[in-house]
């Protein structure tokens, strides 16, 4: 039994946990609840989508096994702004530090608020991926009272809470803490507050300089605590929501998983003061740039709406799922990350359409969208992300016809529609992001470098010639073997051959596979070029 589980698919696993756990729910028809969440402190970076992505997928395994399910997604308004992003003015932001993110301007003045400007990119993006859920913000279900006795439960059981901290994690609480945040009626500041007493209607507190990145007033009062007068500390709100919103299955990025963590303490906190089971948890690792966590407030990392401009959606749900949750995703789209992308997804298409088991041939149709899986049942041309990278680079060249003969075969015009997605997919990445070595320009004249060849450059380069010369049309798989032969036979090694062939043409010393790359070339400019170089 535990054989057969450690080797399922990840999806199947949380599906038939949640079909065993929730048995009788789903028996009486009501819907597993699936929640995620993001808070909308900044420009939200693409290592945000993959919560979106594995939440989705959980969403969709489901509904695709007859499950009904309500996939609802909270766009974080009513934490306090406790970063200020790089990219904005530091002098008209600063006085803000401590609201509520949405009562904070939004940096184009035309917003709604500072939450709603970047969860509007946000929203964007996800439905742009083809994901669905119902979206909410966290300010309108703690204004409209739905969070109030979930707050009278947590100030009527603060010593337990501060008990569960303890036991959990270690962290010690004093007597006198309360787990609420107050709005601060003086300056409307929620994260410089602290609350000191409740007597069951309502909480003392005192607004003053609790945190390092906020200023408070230094107003002392009391406040009825409901109706979006108050929040809760987000561990503690955390444990709450599973109960406001009914929650079934909500993971959460694994350094909240680990043991004492936030989630430990969440748990302990639902079951303990708000006497409910809590969900099941996915723990999942982040999209890391160069190794390093991406933050929206530090500006690290590309943001979802420019990996969502540059990458089609199916693209962009395979980067975010072609893993699982556990591992850790590295994206740098500036080095090779996309044309390795693009290489997993064809391994994963050829994979689908081989009729092969394998989890990623299983899970291929869901890193489409679902008005694309229809298509999927035919199989199409996948030309090399990065061999079309290098074509859409020689505009004398018909892309079409280039590929046709790469592929040997006449494109259809589904093949059609895929190459003109990577074309234009290509030509951003190179304008954007593409590193040196994915970039080539071909030179008009013979590069300066080309004049410092050694002699037995020169000759490998007239042996090349030579053989232009004898050939009218040359494909690339007889030059690429043409090419090793003068190799050989002239004992030359394959850098100081190949770089004098790169450097000739491009003025750079590696370019793209020689062999084809010399076959598309214009055969007048090819003689005429490596005489030069040779002479």
């Amino acid at each position: 039994m535990c054989a057969t589980i450690k080797s399922m698919l990840w999806v199947e696993t949380v599906s038939n946990k949640a079909k065993e756990r929730y048995a009788e729910l789903l028996d009486s028809g009501k819907p597993l609840v699936i929640r995620d969440e993001k808070t909308m402190s900044g420009r939200v970076h693409v290592g945000s989508l993959r919560g979106v992505a594995i939440h989705g997928l959980v969403d969709e395994w489901l509904r695709s096994l007859g499950i009904k399910t309500k996939f609802i997604f909270e766009i974080n308004d009513f934490d306090p702004m406790d970063g200020l992003p790089v990219y904005l003015d530091k002098g008209v932001f600063e006085s803000h530090m401590g609201k509520p993110l949405v009562s904070a301007p939004a940096p184009d003045g035309k917003t709604k608020n500072y939450a709603e400007y970047f969860g509007k990119e946000f929203i964007g993006v996800i439905k742009e991926i083809g994901y669905e859920p119902e979206f909410y913000r966290s300010s309108d279900y703690y204004r409209s009272g739905k969070y109030n006795k979930v707050i009278r439960l947590a100030l009527d059981n603060a010593q337990k809470i501060r008990e569960i901290y303890k036991r959990v994690s270690g962290a010690v609480k004093e007597d006198d803490w309360f787990p609420l945040s107050v709005v601060c009626e003086k300056c409307g500041k929620v994260g410089t507050t602290k609350a000191s007493n409740w007597d069951g209607k309502k909480v003392s507190y005192q607004c003053g300089d609790f945190v390092e990145w906020a200023k408070g007033c230094g107003f002392v009062g009391s406040a009825d605590p409901f109706d979006g007068r108050a929040k809760l500390p987000w561990k503690v709100e955390w444990a709450a929501k599973f109960t406001v919103f009914d929650v079934h299955i909500e993971g959460g990025g694994k350094d909240h998983s680990t043991r004492g963590g936030a989630r430990e303490i969440a748990d302990a906190i639902s079951r303990e003061v708000f006497r409910r089971e809590p969900p099941i948890n996915i723990p999942y690792e982040f999209i890391q740039a160069e190794g390093k966590k991406m933050s929206s407030s530090k500006g690290k990392g590309a943001s979802s709406r420019e990996v969502a401009d540059l990458l089609p959606p199916k693209l962009l749900r395979t980067l975010l799922l072609q893993k699982e949750p556990q591992r850790v995703v590295e994206f740098i789209p500036d080095g090779d990350t996309i044309p390795v992308l693009f290489d997993n997804y064809d391994r994963f298409a050829k994979n689908y359409w081989a009729k092969a088991t394998d989890d990623f041939a299983r899970l291929f149709p869901f890193f489409h969208l679902p008005g694309e899986r229809k298509e999927l049942m035919t199989s199409k041309i996948l030309p090399r992300f990065s061999n079309v990278a290098y074509l859409v680079q020689m505009p004398h060249l018909d892309l079409k016809t280039e590929i046709e003969k790469l592929e040997s075969v006449t494109l259809s015009n589904h093949d059609i529609s895929e190459l003109s997605e990577r074309a234009e997919c290509a030509k951003r990445w190179l304008r954007d992001y593409a590193p040196e070595d994915y970039q080539f320009s071909i030179q008009n004249i013979l590069p300066e470098a080309a004049k410092h060849f050694s002699d037995l450059q020169r000759s490998a380069l007239s042996e090349v010639k030579k053989f232009i010369e004898g050939a009218e049309k040359v494909d690339g798989q007889t030059f690429h073997t043409t090419l090793h032969d003068i190799k050989t036979r002239l004992n030359i090694s394959p850098k100081d051959f190949f770089s004098a062939i790169y450097l000739s043409i491009l003025g750079k010393e590696s370019g793209p596979k020689a062999g084809w790359f010399l076959s598309v070339l214009d055969r007048e400019f090819l003689i005429k070029r490596l005489t030069d170089a040779a002479s």
